[in-house]
């Protein structure tokens, strides 16, 4: 198609002079011929000589025609990938849980504390060092204790004088007051020296039982300064891992301030915080299962052993004690130690999936999902066979399928095993 002739013209009125009338005039300006630019009319706007024109509407008309002597584009096809695994999505009939979060704690511990002031003189162990039941692991001064003990031992020892010459007037008093009763009953002897020799043997009865009483003071004095003596020794309660050391020598040791924390390590539970709209939903005794994000995604079989009856006011949850199996036998994990195998150690952040029946979700291989930043998505195969990318909002994740919580749609196809390739806006070819 040709390109017309183009005119840009001026349509003005004008008061002619000679007939005395208002006259329509169409005044070319610009003009184009053909496909070339417009450039102005050799006839361009214009004004008779000596007239007196008044212009009372000013029009612009421009009439262009288009060119139609491009070529028509083509599209290119779209590439073609081969060998694509795809997956038609259906509603499958998953279980329910409840997702509880928690730390691992031993479920035996304890904190070492001291029962008596004074400066420690020696610490014999550090954080990770196997312990024995017994073993003495923090000695502090004992010079006052050992002062006490030894003014126990004294007192303990003049008690048991005490005691002997109790016993030697006892037995004297004793034996005048048989000679003087066979006296009396001869009418030897007065009524009055009878009766001073029986007071003197209840006298020297009385002064030998206050010196047993004495003694058996001494006796309790000298067990209490060798207790206090002990107090002096911190020793492992029984046997496990020193998880914590919190004072070093030279330091002062204070009833009641831990100094050192220990933990049987053959024994760990996961303490979490169950919601109080979804406490029903746990039962003593039953076995959950348990995720570690630090040992891997793979679960391991948890047993609940309590339910701590109170709420927590703050946070309206209960705490639901969780029992693990137990570590591996081998040699305590250190930092310096390299050891194949999982590992429970205290501490960890770990999630409990309580169980409270089944529902129905979409759910597709954990191999499907890709990874754009912090988003997840998946490659969705339209009826048109061209690949786009759909980004999905994901649930409960295992090792054999990842539930969508949005995103997809019953009868969609996804590509199962993308890997690295891109491949939105091509077109597969299903294997």
């Amino acid at each position: 198609m040709n390109c017309a002739n183009e005119t840009l013209v001026i349509l003005s009125e004008a008061f002619d002079r000679d007939s005395g009338r208002m006259r329509s005039r169409r005044t070319p300006i610009i003009s184009r011929t053909s496909s070339r630019p417009l450039v102005p009319h050799p006839y361009g706007l214009s004004w008779r000589k000596g007239g007196a024109a008044t212009v009372s509407a000013l029009v612009l008309l421009l009439a262009l025609t288009a060119c139609s002597g491009e070529k028509p584009t083509t599209t290119a096809l779209p590439e073609i990938v081969h060998d694509v695994s795809l997956l038609t999505v259906q509603k499958t009939t998953v279980p329910d849980y409840v997702e509880a979060t928690g730390t691992v704690r031993a479920a035996r511990s304890a904190q070492l504390a001291s029962q008596v002031m004074g400066t420690i003189t020696r610490v014999n162990v550090h954080e990770g060092d196997r312990v024995r039941r017994g073993e003495v692991l923090i000695a502090i001064d004992e010079a006052q204790q050992r002062a006490a003990y030894t003014s126990a031992n004294a007192g303990l020892q003049a008690s048991q004088e005490t005691i002997a010459a109790a016993d030697a007037d006892y037995a004297l008093a004793e034996a005048t007051m048989k000679r003087y009763q066979m006296l009396y009953d001869k009418k030897s002897v007065s009524p009055q020296e009878f009766d001073e020799v029986k007071t003197k043997l209840a006298a020297a009865k009385a002064r030998r039982d206050a010196a047993h009483a004495g003694r058996t003071q001494a006796e309790a004095g000298v067990s209490e300064a060798k207790t206090a003596m002990g107090f002096t020794k911190i020793r492992a309660p029984f046997d496990g891992l020193l998880v914590a050391k919190l004072a070093d020598a030279g330091a002062m040791a204070t009833p009641g301030v831990p100094l050192l924390i220990v933990e049987d390590p053959s024994r760990f539970r996961l303490e979490v915080a169950v919601d109080e709209s979804t406490i029903g939903a746990v039962r003593l005794g039953e076995t959950v299962p348990v995720v570690i994000d630090a040992l891997g995604d793979q679960a391991i079989a948890g047993k609940v052993v309590e339910i701590v009856p109170m709420a927590d006011p703050a946070s309206r949850t209960f705490t639901v004690k969780i029992e693990l199996p137990p570590n591996p036998p081998g040699p305590p994990l250190r930092a310096d130690v390299a050891r194949n195998g999982v590992e429970i150690r205290s501490g960890l952040f770990g999630r409990a999936r309580l169980p409270r029946g089944e529902r129905e979700s979409v759910v597709i291989p954990p191999t499907a999902v890709v990874s754009r930043g912090q988003l997840q998505a998946v490659y969705v195969v339209g009826k048109d066979k061209l690949v786009s990318l759909r980004y999905v909002t994901l649930g409960t994740t295992s090792a054999q399928q990842v539930e969508v919580l949005s995103g997809l749609q019953p009868g969609d196809q996804v590509v199962t095993q993308p890997g690295d390739r891109e491949l939105s806006g091509k077109q597969v070819a299903a294997k």
